[in-house]
């Protein structure tokens, strides 16, 4: 495929946004585009060396993928680059050199990544849109940057107060003295206004620093002349008056002193002057204080990328929490749809401390912390949250259409719009969900309450995974209710209920449960059916290898729409994914490729015939069959 691409010369613009493209970009592109558009896939790896050699570009959006590592140093020749769009992915690292050199550049999105250091590379740069939101850079806002007409940076570690101004001097080698500051070199603003100073900054530099060196030889050589001629002024004094003499040498001698105590403490208080204008290190960590319910003063120093939102900003936007903007309710706590003045809808997840225990409460910031940093297209982003007055709130991006488990099993119309396609789609993005948790964040994130009801859609019907990382806070209600019974019947694994152990090969189970429900429309757990059939795992899985049986299984909703061979190979999948065994399950890797080699299968299946049979295919052409890096 990155052959093909790559042969295709006199191509100007590529747009392949939309289309879960999976695997990584390839490393031969068309090397004259000026217009590449691959955002909103399912791309991993970096960017492609190669784009050092497409110096055309002037738009280049990557935005909505899996890309990590951090950003490919490419960007030294590509002036004519306006728009640059490398948000939501999981680069890491500083944010690289070149990025100096795009002169040209108006619009730099890189939100929601995880990257470090400071944004002084693109002090130069003449931006009129810039966004770092949710990242990991510290230091402090560079004043340059403030001035930018569309300017978001928070969700950093940015040091609170304004820069200090770089020191106007190169620092000099070790064992040198420090001679060259002094208290009006400060910074630019201090220094005497002058026509060089506003033309050439080095020129400006290089009068202060001789100003400077002529000042102090001026005033060592004075000193020197002093004490010499009161030397001098000794000896003529030893000739006349041995008494005297001797009192006046003791006054020459305390003079010594004195001047040297006085050139002492010009010393310290010149190297106190330097020492003043050094530069405090980056604070790296965001510190939080919180009163735990002991009573004690637990101080926690973790990275949190996300917002701090006050109490009262939280209750106007929820209408003090009222019921009508309710949306959901679970183990910890209320959810709650939240309005701002700006436009802005998000979720409030208000957590109720009674459901915490001691040490959950005091971890809350750290867990806080881990949720912060998750960043995939098919998990639910953490922005924000809250901990004033004793209170413990999380703050996400509201996701409009409900859950998988509302549209399954109590929507009217829900299953009926959930064509196939729709279904295989929600499968594949909730994989690579679990799959970003299991294996591409370190260290791995179990779910522990992978569930359809924890599945939102978006009008789209694009999966997003909601509680990651609250496994944390989240206490063990299921097995209050019964242990053997959740073990048996509900989403939990075998081993869970056992030994009350769980693993990522347990979210794998859970995952084969939900797979059963879009398969079958059936409930986990229902004790509405005949008792043979309340267990949907105990039920379904003798079945799965049998064709004719697996037909009778089919959600009725679904009107008989679906691909046999589609069909089968599903069920295939959930099979592995159900095994009693943990050790025989397969890791969620292997599940996303399987779901995607389903979805190339049905497409070419579909190019090969000119008639669709009446199958729903539009869902299918949305993930991208035709085209696969």
């Amino acid at each position: 495929m990155g052959y093909m691409l790559g042969n295709l010369v006199s191509l100007k613009t590529l747009d392949l946004s939309n289309n879960n493209i999976h695997d990584a970009i390839p490393f031969q592109l068309p090397p004259n585009l000026t217009s590449l558009n691959l955002a909103h896939n399912n791309l991993s790896g970096n960017l492609p060396y190669s784009l050092v050699t497409m110096t055309a570009l002037s738009y280049l959006n990557v935005s909505g993928n899996a890309l990590a590592q951090p950003i490919q140093d490419v960007f030294a020749n590509h002036t004519a680059l306006a728009t640059l769009d490398l948000s939501n992915n999981n680069f890491s690292g500083d944010i690289p050199s070149s990025f100096s050199s795009l002169s040209n550049l108006s619009t730099l999105e890189v939100q929601n990544n995880q990257l470090t250091g400071s944004l002084s590379v693109l002090v130069t740069l003449p931006l009129d849109n810039l966004n770092v939101a949710n990242n990991h850079f510290t230091g402090w806002v560079p004043e340059e940057l403030k001035s930018i007409p569309s300017f978001i940076y928070d969700g950093n570690s940015f040091d609170n107060g304004p820069a200090p101004p770089p020191p106007p001097f190169t620092p000099p080698p070790p064992g040198t003295p420090a001679k060259r500051k002094h208290k009006g070199s400060r910074g630019t603003d201090e220094s005497p206004a002058s026509p060089e100073r506003e033309n050439s900054h080095e020129q400006k530099k290089s009068s202060s620093v001789g100003t400077v060196i002529g000042v102090v030889l001026g005033v060592v050589f004075l000193l020197l002349f002093g004490i010499l001629l009161a030397l001098l002024f000794c000896k003529k004094k030893r000739r006349t008056k041995d008494d005297g003499g001797q009192l006046s040498l003791r006054g020459v001698s305390n003079g010594n002193e004195k001047v040297d105590m006085e050139m002492q403490e010009q010393s310290f208080t010149g190297t106190a002057a330097v020492a003043d204008l050094k530069t405090p290190p980056p604070e790296s960590l965001l510190i939080e204080k919180m009163q735990g319910k002991n009573g004690s003063l637990k101080r926690v120093k973790s990275p949190i990328t996300a917002t701090s939102y006050t109490v009262a900003s939280l209750q106007t936007a929820t209408n003090s929490f009222s019921q009508e903007n309710i949306v959901g309710e679970g183990s910890l706590g209320r959810v709650y749809k939240a309005e701002f003045s700006n436009g802005k809808v998000l979720a409030i997840k208000k957590i109720d401390n009674s459901a915490l225990s001691l040490q959950e409460e005091d971890n809350f910031l750290e867990a806080v912390s881990n949720m912060s940093r998750l960043r995939h297209p098919n998990i639910v982003s953490l922005v924000g949250y809250c901990t004033e007055h004793a209170q413990r709130l999380l703050v996400y991006e509201y996701i409009g259409s409900g859950s998988l488990h509302d549209m399954l099993h109590f929507s009217d119309d829900g299953s009926k719009r959930l064509n196939w396609n729709a279904r295989v789609r929600v499968a594949l993005g909730t994989a690579r969900a679990l799959e970003y948790l299991h294996e591409v964040c370190m260290p791995s994130v179990v779910h522990r309450n992978f569930k359809s009801a924890n599945i939102l859609l978006d009008d789209e019907f694009n999966p997003h995974l909601s509680d990651c990382g609250l496994a944390a806070l989240n206490p063990n209600t299921e097995r209050q209710v019964s242990t053997q019974m959740v073990g048996s019947f509900g989403y939990s694994a075998p081993e869970f209920a056992l030994s009350g152990i769980y693993t990522t090969k347990s979210d794998v189970y859970s995952f084969g449960v939900v797979m059963l429900e879009l398969l079958t429309g059936r409930k986990p757990l229902d004790s509405s059916r005949p008792r043979s059939e309340q267990s949907l795992v105990r039920w379904a899985t003798p079945q799965l290898h049998d064709i004719d049986a697996l037909a009778k299984m089919v959600d009725p909703a679904l009107n008989g729409m679906y691909p046999a061979k589609s069909l089968s190979r599903f069920a295939d999948i959930i099979a592995l994914c159900v095994q009693p065994e943990p050790e025989f399950r397969p890791p969620m890797s292997e599940v996303v490729q399987a779901l995607v080699r389903l979805v190339q299968r049905a497409g070419a299946a579909k190019r090969r015939s000119s008639d669709e049979s009446g199958f729903g295919y539009k869902s299918l052409d949305h993930e991208g069959i035709d085209i696969s890096f």
